[in-house]
């Protein structure tokens, strides 16, 4: 007897520029060492819509997202995403939409959202560590939205996917014991590395504040799955 197949939730739509884009950032940054390689980092990639920067040592601001939080239904409200030629105004754009909290947003179910941040903190390693425990990453920020997640990290020792895919395992064994049926995932993250100090640290209020953004609480201090809630008067994080 035949399987039916997986429901098939929409996305934003493919970005057919991105292939040449990554070719040309490739061309003008160094090669990776082969131990790199060998630890299953990938240098500039690309999966379709997005350029993404694969490397040890940089500070990644990273966005993924439920697979349904682009309802088809709602199309004609986010399929022109694909027309905008500036990669930073239309991830602002996608990120916009995520905020109106299309889908069923099961990220608001308390239990979900901290199997998520729980994760981060597990394998968020200090950067006091010794080298021969050297964390996954170094966790700089994060929030539980309600159908997306946004996370500021230095990679450590496992490639970027690895960290976000570990991540999106706890909410699958929700998923599993809610019996949900299709992905419960979008595919595909959004990621961008730090430049510098003041680029993180307009990154660090990004995130902390879109809760207050989105219209859910006032202060983001309040909000229960955010590093907002973890920093002391001088705005340092203390977990």
């Amino acid at each position: 007897m035949s399987q039916a197949p997986k429901p098939r939730y929409p996305g934003p739509p493919h970005n057919p520029g991105v292939r040449e884009l990554v070719e040309g950032k490739r061309c003008g940054s160094f090669p990776l060492k082969p131990e790199a390689l060998k630890q299953g980092f990938r240098g500039w990639n690309e999966r379709g819509y997005l350029p993404h920067r694969d490397e040890s040592g940089l500070t990644q601001f990273v966005t993924f997202r439920l697979a349904d939080s682009f309802p088809e239904l709602l199309r004609s409200e986010w399929e022109h995403f694909a027309k905008i030629e500036d990669d930073r105004e239309r991830r602002a754009q996608l990120e916009a939409y995520l905020d109106k909290g299309c889908g069923a947003c099961h990220l608001r179910r308390a239990d979900v959202a901290q199997l998520v941040e729980n994760n981060f903190l597990q394998f968020g390693g200090s950067p006091w560590r010794t080298p021969e425990h050297a964390p996954r990453y170094e966790l700089r920020a994060w929030v539980v939205m309600p159908n997306h997640v946004h996370i500021l990290f230095k990679v450590g020792t496992v490639p970027m996917s690895e960290i976000v895919g570990a991540g999106k395992a706890y909410g699958q064994a929700c998923k599993q014991a809610d019996r949900q049926t299709g992905a419960f995932w979008a595919e595909d993250y959004f990621d961008v590395f730090m430049r510098d100090a003041e680029h993180e640290q307009q990154t660090v209020r990004y995130i902390e504040n879109n809760p207050p953004k989105a219209k859910l609480v006032l202060d983001p201090k309040t909000w229960p799955w955010s590093s907002a809630r973890f920093r002391d008067e001088y705005g340092r994080l203390k977990l």
